[in-house]
């Protein structure tokens, strides 16, 4: 995994990195949607990573290249940098030397060379993974000292700011800041948090995800619009955020708002309380009652906020019928991936069941694979 970075730095710039970073994508065991209702998330990072070789420059330019892009490589001028002025994925790594500048804290130029095997466009925050290796290493290469919080408020400006995907912290802040065994239990109004041991397979359960293969691009103004609508419903009940209404105060909340933005309510006070529900089963040992949370949390998505599809769905379907504890599509929506909490000796027949499923309907195979809790953001070389 090292060596793949470090050989396209290689064949890129003619000569060896000053280092390797990676930096995961994540799944998210509840908390959709919520994170720029500075709600809940209850994140851990994928053992799937970015990964960057990466050497400083003091000329003020950057020169970008990546596996899995046209490899080509693309030069630019730090100077030069502004919002939407950048094309396609090298907008993300470009947009964090941006915001560090922004942030008072430029820096000289560098030579990145990436490779990812982190699937994109399927929820499992490709683009988050390309910025935080990207921060993590610029602050090494350039000694700024910012701490694993910070790097991820950079990476999510440099997304909302310079590459114009109104997202909230989640992404950022898992890709950042998890620890392997875990997930991570965050408030993203506070940007606090902890550590939640999460150790299944010592209890007979896995998480499984399954990639539908149909892929989103959170650019396209569905999610902005979204985010538009919990903004205009806050506004309208009076408070800074949806997070600010409690599960019991929500039947009398919805009196108060136009038909259309009750779904949008009703979805993020029920999924901030599922976080909450969930970290209470996993505190008290009790992993299994995971399994209806989750599934509701796909039918809040797919009733209420209407980002699921038909792929989504049936995975869902098709797994819970097959003896999955619980199932839910994650990410913004519009397609991507669901997980699955599985036992163990059920994994290959809810695969199966899947495959076959999605075989019946005429949809394109799945791509099915064990999620297991990972390290976020660091150095490998």
């Amino acid at each position: 995994m090292t060596t793949d970075a470090a050989a396209a730095f290689a064949a890129a710039y003619g000569d060896s990195p000053d280092g390797v970073w990676a930096a995961p994508g994540r799944i998210n065991l509840i908390g959709e949607h919520t994170d720029y209702n500075e709600g809940f998330v209850l994140p851990a990072a994928l053992p799937q990573t970015t990964r960057v070789a990466a050497r400083r420059r003091t000329d003020g330019r950057i020169r970008l290249t990546s596996v899995q892009g046209d490899g080509r490589v693309t030069e630019l001028a730090l100077a030069d940098l502004a919002p939407g002025g950048v094309p396609g994925w090298a907008a993300y790594p470009a947009g964090v030397f941006w915001a560090l500048a922004q942030a008072g804290r430029p820096v000289g130029g560098a030579d990145l060379a990436f490779t990812s095997d982190v699937p994109t466009g399927a929820g499992l925050s490709s683009s988050a993974a390309l910025e935080c290796a990207t921060a993590i290493a610029l602050d090494e290469l350039f000694g700024l000292g910012l701490d694993a919080p910070a790097r991820a408020l950079l990476a999510q400006r440099a997304e909302n700011d310079f590459v114009g995907v109104p997202c909230g912290a989640l992404d950022q802040m898992a890709s950042s800041c998890c620890v392997a065994g875990h997930a991570f239990f965050l408030d993203t109004r506070t940007l606090t948090g902890r550590q939640v041991p999460l150790d299944l397979p010592a209890v007979g359960l896995s998480l499984l995800v399954i990639d539908t293969r149909v892929k989103h691009d959170l650019g396209d103004g569905a999610y902005a619009a979204l985010r538009a609508g919990c903004e205009r419903a806050a506004g309208l009940l009076g408070v800074r955020a949806l997070r600010d209404i409690g599960i019991e105060e929500l039947p009398a909340a919805e009196e108060k708002l136009p038909v259309e933005l009750r779904p949008l309510l009703r979805h993020v006070v029920t999924e901030d309380q599922r976080v909450l529900d969930a970290i209470r089963l996993l505190d008290a040992g009790e992993p299994r009652g995971l399994g209806p949370v989750l599934t509701a949390g796909h039918a809040s998505l797919r009733d209420d906020y209407r980002v699921s599809c038909p792929e989504t769905d049936l995975a869902v379907s098709a797994a819970n019928a097959a003896g999955a504890l619980g199932a839910r599509m994650m990410g913004g929506g519009f397609g991507g991936s669901v997980l699955a909490l599985v036992g163990t000796d059920r994994l290959d027949a809810v695969e199966r069941a899947v495959r076959a499923a999605f075989a019946d309907a005429g949809f394109t195979a799945p791509f099915v694979f064990p999620a297991v809790p990972s390290q976020g953001a660091h150095r490998i070389a």
